[in-house]
């Protein structure tokens, strides 16, 4: 499937058709066809071992599009275009592609990547709102710190520092710590703090376990960060800002 590049005007999808959007490149998917995500494939995205040889696929069923995770260990976030609805989409599983805009971020080893689904006839059509309320009404408010979100800005910032979809590698902890002139010890106090938090509000992939690693928690939370807007590009300047003391903080924040 030969891609075409989105600024192109003279381009159309035909009627029923999705695009998938990645990296300035646009790839039609026709009804009756199926659209493959991985290391091979219709997006083949890069020779990232950590990455499944196919990981999702797209494809029309009974006239409804389907986003399906075809592979056995990584997970995907999907959310809208305004990032008020998010899902968490685990292997084994598919999610109906109803919105107009879906953007889809997953990882694979330290290297995070995202895609845009566009739908030409999509099955939900947005309620125009009165107010903008930063697309973040129905994901939930959560809470956090200076501290913390300086955390979550340092592993964030090569993705909200990205153009567009494409790909990215994320900083480790040791790195993230450096950006911001912490200690490791205290970066991983404010990430266990965050990650905690997140848990007890049901994002799923915050607690770690004799299966998981230190690496997966971290693209997880910058997964649902990124789609959930709890950080963005906007608070880059935050990183090179003078230190705040927080409140009720004496030289130290906890949680």
């Amino acid at each position: 499937m030969r891609p075409v590049t989105a600024a192109d005007p003279t381009t159309r999808p035909p009627a029923g058709a999705l695009t998938v959007e990645f990296a300035g490149e646009c790839f039609p998917v026709a009804p009756g066809a199926v659209f493959r995500v991985g290391r091979e494939g219709d997006l083949a995205l890069d020779d990232n071992l950590f990455l499944h040889r196919h990981f999702l696929t797209v494809e029309n069923v009974d006239g409804l599009w389907l986003l399906s995770n075809v592979g056995s260990r990584l997970a995907a976030t999907v959310t809208d275009s305004g990032s008020r609805v998010q899902a968490w989409l685990a292997p084994g599983a598919r999610l109906p592609i109803v919105f107009e805009t879906t953007s889809v971020i997953f990882s694979a080893g330290p290297t995070t990547y995202e895609l845009t689904i566009h739908a030409a006839e999509p099955a939900f059509h947005e309620t125009q709102r009165l107010e903008d309320d930063g697309g973040q009404s129905t994901i939930g408010d959560v809470p956090l710190t200076v501290s913390q979100r300086l955390m979550i800005l340092a592993l964030a910032e090569p993705v909200l520092r990205r153009e567009g979809a494409g790909m990215s590698e994320l900083p480790t902890s040791a790195q993230a710590a450096e950006r911001l002139g912490w200690t490791l010890t205290r970066f991983n106090r404010k990430l266990d703090n965050v990650c905690d938090k997140l848990d007890r509000i049901g994002v799923q992939g915050m607690r770690g376990g004799a299966r998981s690693y230190a690496t997966n928690r971290r693209v997880r939370l910058v997964e649902h960060a990124v789609a959930a807007r709890l950080v963005t590009r906007e608070d880059l300047p935050l990183l090179d800002a003078p230190p705040q003391l927080e409140p009720g903080a004496g030289g130290e924040e906890d949680a």
